[in-house]
């Protein structure tokens, strides 16, 4: 993936490493990918439309994050789940052994199971699987 080529090696594999489960969960998502401002982020949607999409990872400097767009709706006694905002949610990722613990998994399922579907008429339109590049910042802040 070419807009992962200013990270570090190491942060790359954790960041692969997550669509592989991301897409393992949901495999007729579209991707949907930004390489904006801070960091690169890739949006998982069933219909191809940002605003329903249901996961999202974000690339950092130092570490990757697993979001869950309306993740303030998921079960989570346990309080794993990052952030304060009315809805988004995260995990962060910043080991490869992270995407091990089982409620990661968990929460993926969890976040495909509510993500919205295409209706029979605007399914045939959505690209399953696809990647799609929606923006590309003009300008940057990357790691060195």
């Amino acid at each position: 993936m070419q807009f992962l080529s200013p990270y570090a090696p190491g942060i790359v594999e954790l960041a692969l490493a997550t669509r592989r489960l991301v897409l393992e969960e949901a495999p007729g998502a579209v991707e949907l990918i930004y390489d904006a401002y801070n960091a690169v982020v890739a949006g998982y949607s069933f219909t191809g439309r940002p605003s329903e999409a249901f996961i999202h990872i974000p690339v950092y400097a130092n570490w990757v994050n697993l979001g869950f767009h309306r993740g303030s709706e998921l079960d989570d006694p346990a309080g794993v789940l990052q952030g304060s905002g009315r809805w988004v949610r995260h995990i962060r990722i910043a080991q490869p052994a992270d995407l091990d613990r089982p409620m990661v998994r968990a929460f993926v399922q969890a976040a495909v199971a509510r993500a919205k579907r295409p209706d029979a008429a605007a399914a045939k339109s959505v690209k399953k699987g696809q990647s799609v590049v929606h923006a590309i910042y003009p300008k940057r802040r990357r790691p060195k």
